[in-house]
């Protein structure tokens, strides 16, 4: 059994605790409360301080992407053409990339996840083993949601979905105490609408978790609206008769029973009130990656309005091919001043963004009996974040110091499941420095991809 003592303990779910303490013992927690209070009741307790700190439920990431993590920066030329980037990260994961590069990007990913205070992942992997293999190796808590391949063609949806079901299964049978396996059909767009109805008749008989990008994009929405622009005209070029449902995104989730299942939705940019009424009355959730939305320009998703409809809504960083770094703290932060914008009344505080980026990503993942908050009984997933550089200083708010002076290099310690992952800048079992060269040596191989424009 041990101690954790801080500055402040952030519990989520009361107010913060000054001179805070959190009891463990094996995976759980046993009680939270003030340093005094706890030595007093468990006097033998191994006892670990953290001045100039806070303690806090590590940060649930909703959206992620760790296979791509090699490919950061390399798309960025791409930024204002959301097409080119698909198509063009699609030639280069399925022409260059082995099964290994794929599999050290994502350990990668995950070692930067667990620097930056992540303990919890939703991840989408087209290579799902990859993603699978980098959050157990590592120790994280997640579910790895198995993406589709390109499939909307209607004919082939039986063959699609049998395919799809026998990758998921094989996962499954590898799945763990600490991770989870779903499944994600990638966007409406890119999936046809027989596989749709499959994927989600089996998520719900079975109780898989879901999850799709959705209403991201305005070429998402001028081919599902109009059946107009890039995707109808390369349907049309590889012979697919694809037939545009003529309304939004998530009207055509509703009518092909998608939102029966409850998926995870990410993004949600193009939404109207009526898509958010269908949304909330499903009980599906919603992953707000602020920074990879505005990187594309595809616009400011109503977090606002998610909130006051009802929805359980976490932040997700997307790759880091999109947004270039896994940071919650900062996804939080740019998330509550895009909240701001031209209504401060509107925006979020920073005990708001707080509680997105830890119990209401759990909540939003259907995590929320075991993470997300600092309770008795609850798994033991929290981290200590450094609050003692000059630029925090003074702190008067702790919430305020975390969200608007503080970032994921100023996370000192990871624990999940009473696992000590990361602490005195060093990740528990792994050679980063042999993990570094390796994702040097397949930087230089996608440069030289790039110079000879393959």
């Amino acid at each position: 059994m041990k101690i954790l003592s801080a500055d402040f303990v952030l519990p989520i779910t009361r107010d913060p605790i000054p001179d805070g303490a959190v009891a463990i013992e094996n995976d759980k927690i046993l009680a939270v409360d003030r340093k005094e209070v706890l030595k007093s009741r468990f006097p033998d307790s191994e006892h670990r301080e953290f001045p100039g700190a806070l303690l806090m439920p590590g940060f649930v990431n909703c959206h992620s992407h760790l296979e791509l993590t090699v490919l950061r920066g390399f798309l960025d030329r791409y930024d204002d053409d959301f097409a080119g980037w698909l198509m063009t990260l699609t030639n280069t994961r399925a022409k260059l990339l082995t099964d290994s590069d794929i599999l050290v990007s994502a350990r990668i990913g995950a070692l930067e996840g667990i620097r930056a205070g992540v303990t919890c992942f939703a991840d989408i992997g087209r290579f799902g083993e990859a993603g699978l293999e980098a959050l157990k190796q590592t120790g994280l808590r997640g579910i790895l949601h198995q993406e589709t391949d390109f499939s909307p063609d209607d004919d082939k949806a039986e063959a699609d979905f049998k395919s799809y079901r026998a990758k998921f299964r094989k996962l499954k049978e590898r799945e763990s105490k600490l991770v989870r396996i779903g499944l994600s059909p990638h966007a409406p767009y890119t999936v046809s609408r027989n596989l749709f109805s499959k994927i989600a008749d089996f998520s719900v008989r079975n109780e898989v978790p879901l999850t799709i990008h959705a209403a991201e994009s305005k070429e998402e929405e001028s081919f599902m609206t109009f059946g107009t622009g890039f995707f109808a005209g390369l349907y049309e070029k590889q012979g697919i008769g694809w037939s545009a449902p003529k309304c939004s995104s998530i009207e055509y989730l509703a009518e092909t029973g998608v939102l029966n299942a409850r998926p995870l939705l990410a993004h949600c940019v193009n939404v109207s009130d009526g898509d958010l009424g269908l949304i909330s009355k499903s009980g599906s959730r919603i992953a707000h990656c602020p920074k990879s939305n505005a990187k594309f320009g595809h616009g400011i998703a109503p977090l606002s309005r998610f909130i006051e409809t009802g929805i359980y809504v976490g932040f997700g960083s997307d790759s880091v091919a999109s947004n270039n770094s896994c940071d919650i703290l900062e996804e939080g932060r740019f998330g509550a001043l895009l909240s701001r914008t031209g209504n401060r009344a509107g925006g979020l505080d920073g005990r708001s963004v707080v509680e997105i980026a830890t119990l209401g990503g759990a909540r939003a993942l259907g995590l929320d009996d075991q993470i997300g908050s600092l309770e008795a009984d609850k798994q033991a997933d929290l981290i200590a974040v450094s609050i003692n550089h000059l630029a925090q200083m003074p702190v008067y708010d702790p919430y305020s110091a975390l969200v608007f002076a503080s970032n994921s290099r100023d996370v000192v310690y990871s624990m999940v499941a009473g696992r000590v992952l990361y602490d005195n800048g060093e990740i528990a079992g792994i050679d980063e420095s042999d993990e570094t060269e390796k994702l040097k040596a397949i930087s230089v191989k996608l440069k030289e991809y790039d110079r000879l424009g393959c």
